[in-house]
């Protein structure tokens, strides 16, 4: 683990283009060969950001959107919130997202992200999260912080492709 100071702080509205950045980066990285090449090499980062400052103006509070930064530079981003199921609101928080500058995998930000994301959410029962079924690096990840797979799946689209997701919860309270 690099031993330089990770600081997790909430994401700013300036944060935006960066945070875009790491995601679409993270999607062609993480999901190469998981799903069409095409539509990972179609995804914009300034499209994203456009669509992110957006929500981000709007939001109503409920997501929890952090970002990691190592030296001054904003480095990963993780966005927690109340658990999704459909239109249904449960008592459950869920992981919606956590990406990491490709360069920084392996450096602990990963898990200083997720560890505060599962603690902010602490006094919600469980945590729950979607993760491609073939991508076995992010279950690994996820395996070793708690979540266990339950045997719910879902048909996840991208690029005309279908490409299986997996939920995975981690008990949090009681």
């Amino acid at each position: 683990m690099d031993d330089r100071r990770i600081r997790i702080r909430p994401m700013t509205l300036a944060d935006c283009d960066r945070v875009s950045q790491i995601r679409v980066r993270g999607w062609q990285h993480a999901y190469r060969g998981l799903m069409p090449q095409s539509y990972l090499d179609g995804l914009s980062a300034a499209q994203d950001a456009e669509r992110r400052r957006t929500r981000f103006a709007e939001g109503s509070g409920a997501v929890v959107n952090l970002v990691a930064e190592r030296d001054g530079e904003v480095v990963g981003w993780a966005a927690h919130g109340p658990f999704r199921d459909g239109e249904v609101r449960t008592g459950d928080a869920e992981l919606y997202a956590i990406y990491l500058d490709p360069a920084h995998l392996g450096s602990g930000i990963g898990r200083a992200l997720l560890a505060e994301s599962v603690g902010q959410c602490s006094s919600y029962p469980r945590m729950f999260l979607w993760v491609l079924k073939e991508n076995a690096r992010a279950r690994l990840f996820y395996e070793r912080a708690g979540f266990r797979a339950d045997g719910a799946q879902e048909p996840c689209e991208a690029g005309g492709t279908d490409v299986p997701e997996v939920r995975y919860v981690k008990e949090l309270t009681g």
